[in-house]
């Protein structure tokens, strides 16, 4: 019972994610109706597509203040209440604005979930199932993507309004979300380190672990003596002890983006039709890449904690250079042969789940010690989202005037650097404890 406390703690949490993905791709399917509906300029349309973009680079630079001074738990509780906000805001909004305005702030939940969300679940799971728990957020998060490709595709048959009900579903998620908060404890990381409130951590700890709580414990307050007092909440992320995790923090962050994969989430049906499908097929072929990712997401996290983080990487930098000069190729000679751009997006989504998608919050939630935890995961999360922000404004643009070959090959190139950071540097964690695996970086 008390190892499927920590499941069900997790799995609340990761709803977090599932809003995430939600957010992030739904506005897809409403993008055209939007444009349409208050006659947008190509800049206008451009800033309404990158405005939540824009909330999720602030608030995942801001994450981790309100994560270590209030508490996980009642950082949740904010995002939540801002999804809800955000979704009934921008469904029932009467001008371009306010419309911003509101997208803008599902952005702010966006980006402080991408921080707190992995945090959280990190710290409450225990080292032999931390990948697949942290990856539950991930998982969540491709499932937010894949309801909204469903239900933007079914919705869309519903009239000229129908783009308001494609942003207004998610309030019922976000509800629920906001209800089943109250019923998960505090990070007792958290507790110990910024509280002192060792008697309750401790509690906690009995659930977590029973067998060992003692011991955590005694790991978690030895880790803080190792480091130095200076490692506290008022240390420098950039005083150079933390120059190996700030490094690779930033490289994952970074190549995450570079693959082209927010480009893929946001411009789908746009990708498909420069490629010759027509509005409807390209509409329905969204809703496969969710498919694909959900699925080979769940297939990742039966691995993670099997072959570790560093393996799942290898195979899908191979797979991801593969497709992606796949895609290039194909526009370089413009032989669209029906489906050959879906398929290669389909495998490139593949390979992109089973890897750097399944991986990224994981790995960057374990390198930081706990005292530096929040602060590193908002370096890693802000920098995830400063590149997708850029990616997705400057995406349309270097399409139209450098065409689908070059760009598609310069993402393929930034794959082949990955494949090289991978092998040389990326450390493995699994199966180590934070405590050893924050050790082990900063001071070897």
């Amino acid at each position: 019972m008390k190892k499927n406390s920590v499941l069900a703690w997790s799995i609340v949490v990761a709803l977090g994610g599932f809003l995430f993905g939600f957010d992030t791709a739904v506005i897809s399917g409403a993008e055209k109706a939007i444009q349409q509906y208050w006659n947008l300029s190509v800049f206008e349309h451009g800033l309404t597509i990158s405005i939540a973009l824009i909330g999720t680079v602030i608030g995942s630079l801001l994450g981790s203040r309100p994560s270590d001074k209030f508490g996980r738990k009642n950082t949740l509780y904010f995002v939540a209440v801002v999804y809800l906000l955000s979704s009934l805001g921008t469904a029932m909004a009467d001008n371009w604005y306010v419309f911003l305005v509101f997208r803008f702030l599902g952005g702010l939940g966006v980006g402080t979930s991408s921080v707190t969300a992995p945090i959280y679940i990190s710290e409450i799971s225990p080292a032999d199932r931390r990948g697949r728990l942290v990856g539950l957020f991930q998982f969540n998060v491709v499932l937010g993507i894949l309801i909204s490709y469903l239900s933007n595709y079914l919705i869309s048959q519903g009239g000229e309004s129908s783009w308001r009900w494609m942003l207004g579903v998610q309030a019922a998620p976000s509800l629920v979300f906001l209800i089943l908060i109250k019923f998960i404890p505090e990070s007792p990381r958290w507790l110990i380190l910024k509280k002192g409130a060792t008697e309750k951590a401790l509690e906690i700890l009995r659930i977590i672990n029973p067998l060992n709580c003692e011991e955590e414990l005694a790991s978690i307050k030895r880790s803080e003596t190792k480091l130095g007092e200076s490692s506290k909440s008022s240390e420098s992320l950039f005083s150079g002890q933390y120059s190996k995790p700030v490094i690779f923090a930033v490289l994952f962050a970074f190549f995450n983006q570079v693959s082209g994969i927010n480009a893929i989430i946001y411009y789908a049906p746009r990708i498909f039709e420069m490629a010759g499908l027509g509005a409807h097929s390209s509409l329905l072929s969204t809703v496969g890449i969710g498919l694909i990712n959900f699925a080979f997401t769940l297939l990742a996290l039966n691995f993670i904690d099997k072959v570790g983080r560093r393996v799942l990487m290898l195979i899908g930098s191979f797979g991801l250079i593969v497709s992606l000069f796949l895609v290039a190729f194909t526009f370089h000679t413009e032989r669209f042969s029906g489906m050959a751009i879906p398929i290669y997006m389909m495998v490139f989504i593949a390979f992109f789940a089973f890897s750097q998608g399944a991986v990224i919050w994981v790995f960057i939630s374990e390198i930081f010690p706990n005292q530096v935890r929040a602060k590193g995961q908002t370096l890693g999360s802000s920098t995830h989202w400063v590149m997708a922000a850029l990616v997705a404004f400057y995406f349309p643009y270097f399409a139209e005037t450098f065409g689908g070959a070059a760009t598609f090959s310069f993402f393929g190139a930034m794959m082949v650097l990955q494949l090289l950071f991978v092998w040389r540097f990326m450390p493995e964690t699994k199966g180590k404890s934070l405590e050893s695996i924050g050790e082990n970086i900063v001071l070897h």
